[in-house]
C-alpha cells in the first residue's frame, strides 16, 4: 500500500511540474520568446528550465491540444501561425455564443454574482496599466469564463475557453505598445455596470462592440 501511495505522489508532482511548464510556454508565447512558425525541440526547451525531456514533452502535447503548436516529426514542435482568416472566425463564433449569453446572465443573476466579478474586471484595467500582459490575459480569461459561468451551461463555457486559447496570443504586446489595450480592459467594467443595472440589451451591445474591438485590433496588429 505504502509503494502505491509513493507512486501516486509521484504521479501527482509530475502533472504538476507539467501544468508548471505549459504554463510557462504559454507565457513564452505570449511575450515572443517563441515565435510563430519557428520550430522548438523538448530536449532544447528543457535544458533552458534545467529539467528532463519528459515533462516539457507531455507539456508541449497539451498546447498541441489547444491549438498553440503543432508537432513536426523528428524536430519538435511548431508554434502555430493563426490567420486573419481565423481569428474571424473565431471572433464570429465568440459573438454567436458570448452576446446571447450575457443578455440572459443579466436577466437571471444576483446582484451579488455580478458585484463578485467587479475585483476581476478591476484586475483587468490594472494589469493594463501596469503593462502587465500575462496578468491581463489571465484576468480577462477569469472575468470571461467566471461570467459566462453563471449561465449553468458547463460545455458553452468549455468551448469559449477552447476558442480563446486559439485566439489569444495574437496582438497583446503592439497594442500595448500602441496605449490600445487599456481602452478594451476598460469595457470589462462597462459591461459589469450595464449588466448590474439589469440592462441586458446595453450590455449585449457593449459585448458586441468588445468582440468586435478586440478583432480590430488585431486586426491592426497584422497591418
Amino acid at each position: 500500500m505504502a509503494g502505491h501511495l509513493k507512486q501516486a505522489h509521484l504521479i501527482t508532482a509530475q502533472e504538476r511540474l507539467r501544468d508548471q511548464v505549459a504554463h510557462a510556454l504559454r507565457a513564452a508565447l505570449i511575450s515572443g520568446e517563441l515565435q510563430p512558425g519557428l520550430v522548438y525541440s523538448a530536449p532544447a526547451l528543457a535544458s533552458d528550465f534545467g529539467i528532463s525531456a519528459t515533462p516539457v514533452r507531455e507539456a508541449m502535447l497539451d498546447l498541441v491540444r489547444e491549438g498553440l503548436v503543432e508537432p513536426v516529426r523528428n524536430k519538435g514542435f511548431r508554434v502555430t501561425e493563426v490567420s486573419g482568416r481565423d481569428l474571424d472566425q473565431y471572433s464570429e463564433l465568440r459573438a454567436l455564443i458570448e452576446v446571447p449569453t450575457v443578455g440572459a446572465v443579466t436577466r437571471s443573476a444576483s446582484r451579488e454574482q455580478l458585484q463578485a466579478l467587479r475585483p476581476v474586471a478591476e484586475e483587468i484595467v490594472a494589469s493594463a496599466r501596469e503593462h502587465d500582459l500575462i496578468g491581463y490575459l489571465d484576468a480577462d480569461r477569469r472575468f470571461h469564463l467566471s461570467l459566462l459561468g453563471l449561465h449553468g451551461n458547463e460545455r458553452l463555457v468549455e468551448t469559449v475557453g477552447d476558442l480563446r486559447k486559439r485566439s489569444r496570443l495574437y496582438g497583446l504586446r503592439a497594442l500595448d505598445a500602441q496605449g490600445l489595450l487599456l481602452p478594451s480592459a476598460e469595457e470589462h467594467l462597462e459591461l459589469l455596470d450595464r449588466m448590474l443595472a439589469g440592462d441586458a440589451a446595453q450590455a449585449e451591445t457593449v459585448m458586441t462592440r468588445h468582440l468586435g474591438h478586440v478583432r480590430s485590433l488585431w486586426a491592426a496588429e497584422g497591418s
